[in-house]
């Protein structure tokens, strides 16, 4: 339900299972369903494509998309709440920040991402085989380590009387990660980079603005309120989708010449996960626009929560996609 009280502790006169508790048990099953796609896509995504994987690609593509998740949680959040500031008869009442905790795990992961380049871009066996003094030997290595400090930056931060200023270690590890994707050896690795901040960026505030925006309803007991947030988000997302598509397309053709995207779209591992995010992607901008519909058109406009809180699912498994991408093979431009 989308009204009653912010906390998810029943009261205990109800003789059936806690709302909270199966609320709990979903999200972790499903957080379970996502973390196999970096896990098991890479051979499904190599087969018969003649490309071989490197050292640790499923590791990474999962300590990948956990940063990024980690990522969307507390952009999401700062992003939201702004926009409830702005909502009319709004309620004070916010939902507990995940933020602290999404920088733990970012912070973790951050970690585990710097021990694989430490090693030369190879999966340590033993902390004997880090190298971290040579983390400061090479870009990719500083540009770890600047992602490790940045998560334990926006952790402290979070817990800070100034939350909002965890925005600017955010903000690092979205520069760092754009340059990262894109090394200096590349054709135009200043553009690809620039394209890599945009996307990261608008999809952080998509994905992570829409979980907070759903937390939000679930506490507010004023509709109007909530139909007025929705509204709000809804029409930021739109712009935000657009900024992603085109970002996402000239990246594409950078990296896929528009000769060769449809071979290999299907004939490299790249390309099929590339695919697949896309049709995902397609799949979500679908239900956007259903609850967008729902939203102006319906008796009430909060039932558009049910295919926000589907499109909520399927954006984990795009964040998902996204790890698997950053690990394996480049395309070879033909």
């Amino acid at each position: 339900m989308l009204t009653g009280s912010s906390h998810d502790v029943s009261d205990g006169s109800s003789s059936g299972p806690r709302p909270g508790l199966a609320r709990a048990v979903a999200v972790v099953a499903l957080v379970a369903l996502a973390a196999l796609i970096p896990l098991l896509g890479p051979s499904a995504a190599l087969h018969g494509t003649g490309e071989a994987a490197a050292p640790g690609t499923r590791g990474i593509g999962l300590l990948r998309a956990v940063l990024f998740a980690a990522l969307c949680v507390p952009l999401g959040e700062l992003f939201v709440d702004r926009l409830a500031r702005s909502v009319p008869g709004a309620p004070a009442g916010r939902p507990r920040s995940w933020a602290p905790y999404a920088a733990g795990v970012g912070f973790v992961a951050a970690l585990g991402l710097a021990s694989v380049v430490s090693t030369g871009n190879l999966v340590p066996h033993s902390p004997a085989d880090l190298d971290v003094g040579g983390l400061y030997a090479s870009r990719d290595g500083k540009l770890a380590l600047l992602e490790v400090n940045a998560f334990a930056a926006a952790g402290l931060c979070a817990l800070s009387r100034r939350p909002a200023s965890q925005v600017w270690p955010l903000a690092a590890v979205v520069v760092a990660e754009a340059l990262r994707a894109h090394p200096t050896t590349e054709y135009g690795p200043l553009l690809g980079s620039g394209l890599t901040l945009v996307h990261l960026t608008c999809a952080s505030l998509w994905v992570g603005g829409l979980l907070y925006a759903l937390r939000t309803l679930r506490g507010w007991g004023v509709r109007e309120a909530g139909a007025a947030l929705l509204g709000l988000y809804a029409r930021v997302a739109a712009v935000l989708l657009a900024a992603i598509t085109a970002t996402g397309v000239w990246s594409s053709l950078r990296r896929m010449p528009s000769d060769t995207i449809l071979d290999q779209l299907t004939g490299t591992a790249y390309g099929r996960a590339l695919l697949a995010k896309v049709l995902l992607v397609a799949a979500v901008a679908g239900l956007a626009l259903w609850a967008r519909i729902r939203l102006s058109r319906a008796a009430d406009p909060l039932t558009a929560c049910s295919p926000a809180r589907a499109e909520v699912v399927a954006l984990g498994v795009v964040v998902a996609l996204s790890g698997l991408l950053t690990a394996l093979p480049v395309p070879i431009r033909w």
